[in-house]
């Protein structure tokens, strides 16, 4: 007999049952305090929360956060995937594919064109059209190889716990990035003070303009920085030399950074420890409405491209396209029955779409791994309108 499976958004109500299924599948334990804790999150985060029923059994979970990312500058709205869990004797049943199914449907009609999400394993969320979009270096520095100390004209004021002061300054950093979060007030006080704890140093310039600040800990013989925002060289050379003030009391420090940062290059001793580690996925949800919102690079000529895309698990998205790129970098995405002399036209996946869009890889070097196909003429017309940009997210959910 075939078992009942249904789909359900999840209510207040289903909060413990929810965190035990948490806690047995991230392996963590929260005391009686922790739990209310997350009780008034969970109330009070906006977000979407799936329940998979089996035969009227809770079986498996996932949240869709309602968040917002910089993309070229702009702001895009953005469902979070996160929490995603199934009981051991329900997985493999297909029960997270029917979340993931219905939550891209509902994402679309929230508006929420794009989707990230941390994945356990890559190779299944490629599957459903998600694909890698960050990545960071991790640096472990011994106490020695430290950048070293400079005198600075501002100062560095201390804030312990206090992140009131660092909003602004986060935001016009993280702007700069495709793909980093738009903190709002309770992203700070529910995620940023949880994942980030310890001192916090603020740089003020000599006018009294705060440019930047670091979030880290010192335990163990060993500084960790959670958290290095800079507006400008001046803060950033500050900033370092405030943190190589603590060289006496480590013995080495970590730090993860921008894919893009140079490091190494501005130290007297370069061979430090270092790590690429791959981060999260993006999905597009709602390709047509994406690319009106998409700034592309300007030219002196309007582009036309065809595009073939494929979507296998949001119908909205597959099919034929004309690409349509005006000369201030405008682009309208024009559904078509067919595209004549479709053996020119550019191929691609959704996932492919999503990489090449926030600037993971570009379009070349997708044709390079026949991720994308097509006419190389055209491709190398959609590589000169896809701005360069480095992707970077410092958060996590």
């Amino acid at each position: 007999m075939a078992k009942q499976v249904e789909v359900r958004h999840m209510s207040m109500e289903l909060f413990y049952e929810s965190m035990a299924l948490s806690q047995f599948a991230f392996q963590y334990v929260k005391s009686a305090d922790e739990l209310e804790q997350s009780k008034e999150q969970f109330a009070t985060e906006p977000a979407v929360r799936y329940a998979a029923y089996v035969d009227h059994k809770f079986a498996a979970q996932a949240a869709v956060l309602e968040l917002q990312t910089y993309i070229g500058g702009k702001v895009y709205n953005m469902g979070g995937l996160a929490g995603v869990a199934t009981w051991p004797e329900y997985r493999r049943q297909g029960l997270v594919a029917q979340i993931l199914i219905q939550s891209l449907s509902e994402m679309r009609s929230k508006g929420q064109f794009i989707s990230f999400l941390h994945p356990f394993a890559f190779g299944f969320y490629r599957k459903f059209g998600w694909e890698t979009y960050t990545e960071h270096k991790a640096y472990t520095i011994k106490s020695e190889q430290l950048p070293a100390r400079i005198a600075y004209e501002g100062h560095i004021e201390r804030l312990d716990g206090d992140y009131s002061k660092l909003s602004d300054i986060y935001h016009a950093y993280a702007s700069k990035y495709n793909g980093s979060l738009v903190r709002t007030k309770l992203w700070w006080k529910y995620r940023i003070s949880k994942r980030k704890p310890g001192q916090i140093g603020l740089y003020y310039d000599k006018s009294g303009v705060a440019a930047g600040y670091v979030i880290y800990e010192v335990k163990n013989n060993r500084l960790t920085v959670h958290e290095l925002i800079y507006l400008n060289e001046e803060a950033r050379r500050a900033l370092w030399s405030f943190i190589s003030q603590h060289d006496s009391m480590i013995s080495e420090l970590t730090i993860t950074v921008p894919s893009d940062d140079q490091l190494p290059f501005l130290l007297s001793d370069p061979r430090i420890k270092q790590e690429v580690i791959p981060y999260f996925m993006a999905r597009i949800v709602d390709a047509e409405k994406f690319i009106e919102g998409y700034s592309f690079q300007a030219s002196n000529i309007d582009d036309q491209i065809p595009i073939q895309l494929r979507d296998e698990h949001a119908s909205w998205n597959d099919g034929c396209y004309l690409l349509h790129i005006d000369a201030a970098g405008k682009a309208d995405f024009i559904r078509l029955d067919k595209i004549q002399g479709s053996e020119n036209a550019i191929k691609m996946d959704i996932g492919s779409l999503s990489a090449m869009l926030l600037g993971y890889l570009r379009p070349t070097q997708l044709a390079q791994f026949a991720r994308i196909e097509g006419d190389s003429g055209l491709i190398k017309r959609l590589h000169d309108r896809i701005p360069e940009r480095t992707t970077y997210l410092p958060d996590f959910f």
